[in-house]
């Protein structure tokens, strides 16, 4: 038996989001499975901070990166039919923080 040793040094952030070239049925389909299995929407709720933008995109991107990090950053868990997309580049935006491990 051989036993290595790994060292991850400099992990790179990561940040689930929905692909931009998807049409919006999928993508409500999408955002509709991630809330309801357990991502924190409640930021995309009217009046709250992440509503704005009032895209399906917008919505489904922050529902997509809340689910991915409820679920240990699992990289089958930004797939959503193909709807999502790992990025490693923070999506937040003015008073919208999207989840992070930081």
């Amino acid at each position: 038996m051989i036993l290595v040793n790994v060292m991850i040094v400099g992990a790179v952030q990561t940040w689930c989001v929905a692909k931009k070239d998807v049409d919006d049925l999928s993508l409500l389909n999408a955002l509709n499975y991630a809330c309801g299995a357990g991502a924190n929407c409640k930021p995309i709720q009217p009046k709250a901070e992440c509503y704005y933008p009032n895209t399906i995109q917008s919505h489904a991107s922050y529902a997509f990166d809340s689910y991915y990090h409820i679920n240990n950053q699992a990289y089958d868990s930004c797939d959503f039919g193909g709807t999502g997309l790992l990025i490693e580049t923070d999506p937040s935006y003015r008073g919208c923080r999207y989840p992070s491990t930081v």
